[in-house]
């Protein structure tokens, strides 16, 4: 196994690159955008009227512990009666990749940096995107500031944004702060540097359970999306392992819901156009309904997403174990979100799973391209300038970022599985528990843990469906296309 894991991964890079083009995804940059970047020698400098010194706060950046392509900021500034003043920092992306150059042209095309499991391919050229677009400590960056007043209850009383230069203070980790504010660890290097960040993290902590708490009450969903991480020894693939959520991740989850869905609001209130995130309403709710019955529950015969999330929250409780199973189950009968135009004085669908009438993505421009244009409708706010895009040009935008969006998780979930079926090559015949993901005309789809993955049922799927459990034989593997195939045992 081993010898066939070092020789795979290799094989794996020249099959992300074939199913990137096969998707209609660029796995290189052109000349052009190659030239350019050549031509960007340092990060953007902006003197321009509006933008704020914040370089004196105690900004700090929390992600993955290998990130470099570092979007957000957050700081926190105490006010009277147990409110906060919450400030994100947004990476001021449109300053370097202004529209329509070579470079802007690539990110249109793929809208969004792909993550497979062999490589990765930045939406963004490196260079930019780890370094002069990114928010790395100690650098000077510009930025847009989403600033938002959250009371002790967690409402959201005030809010503004505008642009200003900041810096970050401390790169820190998701696992590491983690730890940490559950004292299971010590804080980290970085994070003892800096005085005042270690109550900076717990104000921060604080609020971000608050805002939490407030949008459950709403309605809103608390899924476990647990996607398989691959770990390597050296070069050699040996698992693929779930990376589960935790308290740091979910920080900043809660602050960048809020700060998109502030921008949302800022947008609309300023006669601009938005690209909305919307998650319609599920389609097999049915579906829904019936693995709450199967697990002793009620829910409503009508979509409600209080009704779910609360639902959720007493499965968390009563069963923690099998509650990622569960989640997988219900994020697969939601659907899949979407981009969509909202005009000026026009409603669109809101975000069921947020509970959110109004909501965007605008909080990683580094590594997705909705989030580039919508920095450039702010800035045209902001200066009270119209519109940048025409309507019509917003809508094919927002259309084909929805289309490239679904071809990459598609081209993800090929390596996911390739590099599965590298794993479980010399394990044909060996029987295996699974949850039933998928159910369709197009056929019946199931997970397996050890490694973590999907694979077609071929033989025995008559009569199941998403969420049920199940006892598998593998009988066939295919690495080239990420093929994996079981049987249901009687």
């Amino acid at each position: 196994m081993n010898a066939v894991a070092t020789s795979g991964l290799q094989q794996l890079r020249q099959i992300a690159r074939r199913a990137l083009l096969e998707r209609g995804l660029l796995p290189d940059f052109s000349a052009a955008a190659l030239a350019q970047l050549d031509t960007i020698r340092a990060p953007a400098r902006d003197s321009g009227a509006g933008i704020r010194d914040l370089r004196g706060l105690l900004w700090a950046s929390i992600d993955n512990d290998d990130s470099r392509d570092l979007d957000q900021l957050s700081v926190a500034q105490e006010l009277a009666a147990g409110a906060v003043r919450i400030m994100v920092a947004i990476a001021d992306v449109d300053a370097t990749v202004r529209r329509g150059s070579p470079i802007d042209e690539h990110a249109r095309c793929n809208t969004t940096s792909v993550y497979t499991v062999a490589q990765t391919f930045p939406m963004l050229p490196e260079k930019l995107s780890t370094n002069f677009t990114s928010l790395c400590q100690g650098q000077e960056r510009l930025a847009i500031i989403v600033e938002m007043t959250v009371e002790a209850s967690g409402a959201v009383t005030a809010s503004d944004l505008y642009r200003a230069l900041v810096v970050n203070r401390a790169k820190l980790a998701y696992n590491g702060v983690a730890r940490w504010l559950e004292g299971a660890a010590a804080a980290a290097p970085a994070q003892l540097a800096v005085d005042g960040l270690d109550r900076q993290l717990r104000i921060q902590d604080s609020v971000a359970q608050a805002l939490k708490r407030v949008r459950q009450a709403h309605g809103a969903l608390d899924l476990d999306s647990v996607e398989p991480t691959p770990v390597f020894e050296g070069e050699r693939l040996t698992d693929l392992r779930p990376d589960p959520g935790n308290r740091a991740r979910q920080l900043i989850e809660d602050f960048m819901i809020a700060a998109n869905s502030i921008t949302a609001a800022f947008l609309a209130a300023r006669g601009m156009p938005v690209l909305r995130r919307v998650l319609p309403t599920p389609r097999r709710w049915d579906r829904i309904v019936a693995l709450a019955s199967a697990l002793g529950d009620v829910l409503p015969d009508t979509p409600s997403a209080p009704a779910l999330s609360k639902f959720l929250v007493r499965r968390r409780q009563l069963d923690p174990e099998r509650f990622p199973d569960l989640s997988l189950s219900v994020i697969k009968l939601l659907g899949r979100g979407e981009y969509v135009l909202e005009s000026p004085g026009r409603q669109t669908a809101g975000h069921f799973g947020l509970a959110l009438d109004q909501y965007t993505h605008s909080t990683a421009p580094n590594r997705r391209y909705p989030d580039i244009i919508e920095q450039r409708l702010l800035k045209a706010a902001l200066d009270g300038h119209v519109a940048p895009y025409a309507e019509a040009e917003l809508q094919a935008i927002a259309a084909h970022c929805t289309l490239q969006e679904h071809n990459a998780a598609k081209v993800e979930r090929q390596l996911r599985k390739s590099a599965a079926a590298l794993l479980l090559s010399v394990r044909i015949g060996q029987y295996f528990d699974a949850i039933v993901t998928g159910a369709s005309d197009k056929g019946t789809w199931v997970r397996i843990s050890a490694p973590t993955t999907e694979g077609k049922l071929v033989r025995g799927f008559e009569g199941v469906d998403v969420g049920d459990r199940l006892r598998v034989a593998l009988v066939h593997t295919d690495v080239e296309r990420g093929y994996i195939d079981f049987e249901r045992l009687t």
